[in-house]
């Protein structure tokens, strides 16, 4: 088979990984991919939002799959776009990826078919939002953008004034453009969140392993949100009695819910939980693999992706053992010093070699390039996903910590505490 991988971040570099070692597959490539991915997929310059480039590329190279990794192209209707040229694809059409598209179909679906999730009400004009946040009483409270925002569309308000200052952020100064367009002002829920990745093929789901991020930029889950620093699987709070709940409350109705809209459902949903004192609660719904997410499940399942896939496309999940090894994952992000906000870029990587031979350790590439000399330098805020396994969680991390120290790179900056977590779990 010929794939094609739609992307160039670390999370398609972990996709690209998981795809290489498919016996079907015998050549990969990757738009617009990076310089980790080089190593394993012919990179292709073209970006994920030209259809119609990837589509003619699709057919001129007769790739046999498509494997779409990001969020935007999904919303922006790449599925369509592949299959109205004939041409097999793997991720949700443009009708189901709005379940990550805009925030408040998702709460009106979950509204609408009791799936639990908090309290919410959603506005497009930011002087009725307001006179709602004058009558409210209850902080803090959330405000999220509806459509897409790097996962920073988010805002968490402690008073009256902070929550009209994000109205404006949001809506008037429109900081992420239309995804402000609409408002969604939700309560404020507390507990523990936790991510659990899955397969569906429009009938069923599958979960993968849970995770748990760290999205913060500071050690302590202090300063701004990133689109993530870190990540561990499995996370200790996700028990059975949490999966059991959620897969009665939760992922099959979700995914009967989006087939009764007229909307099936094909690909990956990322569950977000809230693992409150009322039960989990679904934060929020992405319409593809988490990132750094899928770092970390990704190295865990034992079967081959491609089999996966094909099934999902297919309808035919329910033919699949789908299968997780029992060691635990870590992934550190080495990051720009100045991320999320402003950072420089260029500065050589040194140490990558050291990975090599060594089982159990990776680095998936997020924002790396070539330079006019060859070498691989940095091209991002997140750099690096330094990822390594162990028998547990806590071997699992004093591995990946001690693989940070193999890599360096000007301004390399990461957060210390990925798995304080672990540490708190009382079991």
């Amino acid at each position: 088979m010929k794939v094609l991988v739609v992307g160039g971040g670390g999370r398609e570099h972990a996709i690209v990984w998981k795809v290489a070692q498919s016996p079907k597959v015998e050549k990969i490539y990757c738009a617009p991919g990076n310089a980790g991915i080089a190593e394993l997929a012919e990179c292709v310059p073209i970006g994920a939002m030209e259809f119609d480039k990837l589509t003619a590329f699709a057919r001129e190279k007769k790739i046999d799959l498509t494997i779409v990794g990001m969020d935007d192209p999904l919303v922006g209707g790449i599925v369509d776009a592949f299959e109205a040229e004939g041409l097999r694809v793997f991720g949700p059409r443009k009708n189901a990826a709005i379940l990550e598209g805009s925030k408040a179909f998702s709460k009106n679906l979950m509204k609408k078919y009791n799936i639990p999730t908090a309290s919410y009400e959603t506005f497009t004009s930011p002087k009725d939002a307001i006179a709602y946040l004058e009558k409210n009483q209850k902080y803090p409270i959330v405000l999220k953008a509806d459509g897409l925002a790097l996962g920073k569309g988010v805002l968490i308000c402690n008073n009256l004034q902070e929550a009209k200052d994000g109205v404006k952020e949001l809506m008037v100064d429109k900081k992420f453009g239309h995804a402000g367009d609409e408002l969604v002002i939700e309560e404020f829920m507390t507990g523990r969140e936790v991510s659990v990745l899955s397969y569906v093929d429009g009938n069923i789901v599958k979960i993968m392993a849970s995770a748990q991020d760290h999205k913060r930029a500071k050690d302590g889950d202090q300063g701004l949100n990133t689109g993530g620093m870190g990540n561990f699987s499995p996370t200790p709070f996700y028990t059975k009695d949490v999966d059991d709940f959620c897969q009665k409350y939760i992922f099959q109705p979700t995914v009967d819910a989006m087939k009764a809209e007229g909307r099936p459902f094909k690909g990956i949903i990322f569950f977000g939980l809230m693992l409150t004192d009322d039960g989990p609660k679904v934060l929020e719904y992405n319409a593809r693999f988490g990132d750094p997410e899928a770092q970390v499940v990704l190295p865990r399942m034992k079967n081959d992706i491609i089999d996966v896939i094909e099934a999902c496309i297919d309808g035919t999940l329910d033919q699949i053992d789908l299968q997780f090894r029992d060691d635990a994952c870590v992934t550190v992000v080495l990051a720009s010093d100045g991320y999320p906000v402003s950072y420089e870029k260029g500065f050589p990587i040194h140490g990558l070699e050291n990975f090599k031979n060594k089982p159990g350790y990776y680095v998936f590439h997020a924002g790396t390039k070539f330079n006019d000399k060859g070498e691989i330098v940095t091209n991002g805020g997140r750099v690096l996903n330094v990822t390594a396994l162990g028998k547990d969680l806590k071997e699992a991390r004093a591995n990946a910590y001690k693989a940070v120290d193999w890599i360096d790179f000007q301004n390399k900056y990461y957060r210390h505490d990925i798995g304080h977590a672990i540490d708190e779990f009382k079991g």
